[in-house]
């Protein structure tokens, strides 16, 4: 088992977010940003930004890890970036101030509707639909949960169409 196996898991999070050199088994070497470590297998995840805006992923398996060295230090800008690699393209960051706004419009629209929801959780973040069905911000139909397919599948479309008609 090298070092690098033996950290722990807080150990190889200082890792994250960070411009690093790997030096693997028969002395292959890759660099890039740390975006995690697996804390089963000591696997690294990094990214390497590429032109056009394009990302390349590597994983560097974590029984050939022999060295790993810190190059530089992420600015929050690149924190930024390297967050948004797996996030979905039409997910977009909203202000508290949007989010509040979005759940009180639909809220109000499922009630002009005839649709009980109530608030719900500590901040009344989430909205819950006939005490059955729970909408999380930022209250879009992929936020919808719930185990009654049927009322899943109904609330979705009409929060869909909501949506629709709102842009």
């Amino acid at each position: 088992m090298t070092d690098w196996q033996g950290k722990s898991p807080l150990e190889w999070e200082t890792y994250v977010n960070k411009m690093v050199k790997v030096a693997a088994i028969e002395k292959h070497e890759y660099e890039g940003w740390v975006l995690t470590v697996d804390p089963v297998s000591a696997s690294i995840v990094l990214a390497t930004f590429l032109e056009n805006e394009k990302v390349s992923i590597s994983v560097v398996l974590g029984h050939a890890v022999q060295e790993v060295e810190i190059l530089k230090e992420g600015d929050d800008e690149m924190k930024q970036r390297l967050s948004c690699i797996f996030a979905p393209e039409e997910s977009k960051a909203y202000s508290p101030e949007e989010l509040e706004k979005r759940k009180n419009d639909l809220k109000t629209w499922l009630e002009t509707n005839h649709i009980p929801v109530t608030e719900q959780g500590e901040s009344g973040r989430t909205l819950c639909v006939v005490g059955v069905l729970t909408i999380d911000p930022p209250y879009g139909p992929e936020e919808c949960s719930s185990s009654n397919e049927i009322i899943l599948s109904r609330v979705q479309g009409l929060i869909q169409g909501f949506l629709e008609k709102q842009q």
